[in-house]
């Protein structure tokens, strides 16, 4: 259950924040300068490849890499070459996992290594395999990790990653907030110097400021009522968020805020773009989950079991393509089943910014229910 007085009480968020989760989403702006100074001192911004790779392969472990290649592959518009390597392994730790390359991975591929931990042997097995097929290997993690020596041995480029002195008091969650911006920053002006993507530093830097306006908007000392994250948070708490977005930057950003609100609070959530969501979820919003559904059983105990899970709709919203929206028959389905509807829009502006908006909204949203859930 929800403890929505925790919300509105600063000083006990930051107590029960022990993984670093609130401060990570506060300070997105500022890892993200740190990260694209780290990029610029590795020597991205010299870089001069000769033409546009013909893949561009992804591996790291956890959320942090799979919202990357979702991220940058998005960004990389229709016919993008991003591909991301999915691991093998009997567990989900360093020391149990394996990638591969493709069989047919050569020298006019790029292979990107995204990592918040550095330790994994599979990934420096991987940077050596890359060696030996003439594979150019960019990776960034923290420095003086055991990966940074074998992509250095195999003559790859390795960027530091941003990191903050509490990182290293628990284990970082993939979905952090501050891990995710520490790993793509440096990939985007990579990306943007092969030409894959349009990421200058001007638009990172309109990144970083717009980030740093979310959190001014959405940090723990602005009251619930104005602060769109909290109520997010309130909004969705006790129930099973439907995520929908419409437009090219809300899909991976809603795919981002079901994997954190699992991660995170262990909230599961279902997501599917519009106008597609209509007819794949139209059934759930019919069906026991509605918000209509069994609203009150004669028979449940109220005070030894919780009241049933309901569906409530997340509509994340961009710039929809051509200017059509799916949004009225989306709210007209929601409402129709009596299932409530929390809508997000970014203000205007790049793909870049408007896409770390929705990102760092829903990012605090799911801290601050992480936290107020006592997860």
């Amino acid at each position: 259950m929800l403890d929505e007085s925790l919300l509105d009480a600063p000083e006990r968020l930051t107590e029960a924040d022990r993984r670093g989760l609130l401060r990570g989403a506060a300070e997105a702006g500022a890892r993200v300068r740190t990260a694209a100074r780290h990029a610029a001192e590795a020597g991205v911004g010299n870089l001069k490849p000769d033409g546009r790779p013909r893949a561009v392969l992804i591996a790291g472990p956890g959320a942090a890499a799979t919202h990357a290649a979702d991220l940058l592959g998005t960004l990389a518009g229709a016919g993008s070459p991003v591909t991301r390597l999915a691991p093998t392994g009997v567990a989900p730790a360093a020391g149990a996992l394996r990638w591969e390359l493709p069989g047919w991975t050569g020298s006019v591929d790029l292979l990107l290594i995204a990592t918040p931990d550095g330790t994994e042997p599979g990934l420096s097995l991987l940077a050596e395999q890359a060696y030996r097929r003439g594979c150019t290997v960019v990776a960034v993690a923290p420095a003086g990790s055991p990966l940074s020596e074998s992509v250095s041995a195999s003559h790859g480029l390795f960027i530091p990653m941003a990191t903050a002195p509490y990182d290293h008091d628990e284990p970082l969650a993939g979905a952090a907030p501050g891990v995710l911006w520490a790993l793509l920053t440096p990939l985007l002006a990579l990306l943007d110097r092969t030409g894959l993507l349009d990421a200058p530093p001007d638009a990172v830097d309109r990144v970083a400021d717009r980030l740093d306006r979310v959190a001014a908007r959405c940090g723990p000392a602005v009251a619930a009522y104005s602060n769109p994250a909290k109520t997010l948070a309130a909004e969705v708490a006790d129930s099973l968020p439907v995520v929908w977005t419409e437009g090219i930057s809300a899909g991976p950003a809603g795919r981002r805020f079901a994997a954190a609100l699992a991660e995170l609070s262990g909230t599961p959530a279902v997501v599917a773009e519009l106008p597609e969501a209509l007819a794949a979820h139209s059934t759930l919003l019919a069906g026991r989950l509605a918000a209509g559904a069994d609203p009150d059983d004669f028979f449940r105990d109220r005070v030894e079991e919780a009241p049933a899970l309901h569906a409530r709709v997340v509509l994340l919203r961009d710039r929809p393509i051509g200017g059509l929206t799916a949004a009225p028959a989306a709210r007209d389905l929601a409402l129709g089943h009596d299932t409530p509807i929390s809508e997000l829009e970014p203000e205007a502006g790049g793909e870049l910014e408007t896409l770390a908006e929705l990102i760092a909204i829903t990012d605090f949203a799911a801290v601050y229910l992480a936290l107020a859930s006592g997860a």
